[in-house]
């Protein structure tokens, strides 16, 4: 039997989930890479990073839905990539009950992350006008 690789050279796998986490971690390396230099421009080029205080983030860039939706988006897509990389390490170097209960304590950490987040981006108050 052959495998299929893909032209990094890593075997590609042949079906179900293991290649849907697969194509998962490239699409979300691929966003990662998009959303880190929007989020470098933002902050290093559109905005003077001397002007840049807490205040600043909480009354101009977090003013806009934008800015909030491009902050929570780059969060998310950070979160599945870890979690899915982890997954990665941890299958490779544990098997049984062991992995099932490391793999738990990261989901419910993503999860736990992306809620303290999420709440974070949706509910900073809007500044007074």
């Amino acid at each position: 039997m052959t495998q299929r690789y893909s032209r990094s050279g890593s075997i590609r796998p042949a079906r179900g989930q293991e290649r849907t986490v697969w194509y998962l971690m490239r699409l979300t390396g691929l966003a990662l890479f998009v959303l880190s230099l929007s989020h470098f421009l933002i902050l290093h080029v559109l905005y003077d990073p001397k002007d840049q205080t807490a205040s600043f983030i909480a009354n101009v860039r977090w003013n806009s839905l934008f800015w909030r939706a491009n902050d929570w988006l780059f969060l998310i897509v950070l979160i599945v990539h870890a979690v899915l990389g982890i997954r990665i390490v941890v299958g490779d170097y544990t098997k049984g009950r062991t992995r099932t209960a490391v793999m738990a304590v990261f989901y419910l950490l993503g999860l736990g992350l992306f809620a303290f987040g999420t709440i974070v981006v949706a509910t900073l108050p809007q500044p007074s006008a």
